[in-house]
């Protein structure tokens, strides 16, 4: 069986992110431990019909926020890695600067340090020259920043399409294979059965 997927869910808007991973990943068979912040709880309610405990529900473990003494805040207990979906700028400040002061900082921060993949989907905008530097302080200590930004060369044809592109970005950052959105295959005779425009130089 294959290691645990940490998902942490922060207080920033887009939590559908967090929550159509856990679907995802639950339809997929991997084995998922959440953490959520206060505040994704409070946002769950404002920008979603789901309840705190269907969320829960989607997970294999749920840790309390407040529980630093949880497994996922040693680096002995195993995982394949850790996904902040969505990662808001105050816990980014957090994991840019080791300020370990809950559970999803220190687990996030024990990834960092056992060299594991930790994806974190900040989400803001538009973003101050603090928030970029607060990017490249991550980035610099092995996180893969991955703002949930749009593409359309798999032609959406609903917003979760275009959400279920962002997450299936972000896991295949941490290896979980998924159909989650058509992947780009060149732009020669594809699927739609058309030629495209050749650069003439």
């Amino acid at each position: 069986m294959s290691l645990p997927l940490v998902v942490a869910i922060t207080g920033a808007s887009g939590v559908i992110y967090g929550v159509e991973m856990l679907r995802a990943l639950k339809t997929l068979g991997q084995e998922t431990h959440l953490i959520l912040s206060e505040a994704a709880g409070m946002n769950l309610a404002i920008e979603t019909d789901f309840d705190l405990d269907y969320v829960k529900g989607l997970a294999n473990v749920v840790y309390n926020n407040k529980d630093v003494g949880a497994a996922v805040a040693s680096g002995s207990f195993r995982t394949r890695g850790m996904i902040v979906a969505p990662c808001s700028v105050k816990s980014l400040s957090a994991i840019a600067n080791s300020f370990t002061y809950n559970l999803i900082v220190r687990a996030a921060d024990v990834t960092l340090k056992e060299r594991r993949p930790l994806v974190l989907m900040v989400r803001e905008t538009p973003l101050h020259k603090g928030h970029l530097e607060l990017m490249v302080r991550a980035a610099d200590c092995g996180a893969v920043i991955l703002p949930p930004m749009p593409a359309f060369y798999h032609k959406p044809e609903s917003i979760m399409d275009i959400i279920h592109q962002s997450i299936g970005k972000a896991l295949d950052q941490v290896g979980i294979e998924h159909n989650l959105f058509k992947r780009w295959a060149g732009h020669g005779r594809n699927v739609q059965g058309k030629e495209s425009l050749r650069v003439v130089e």
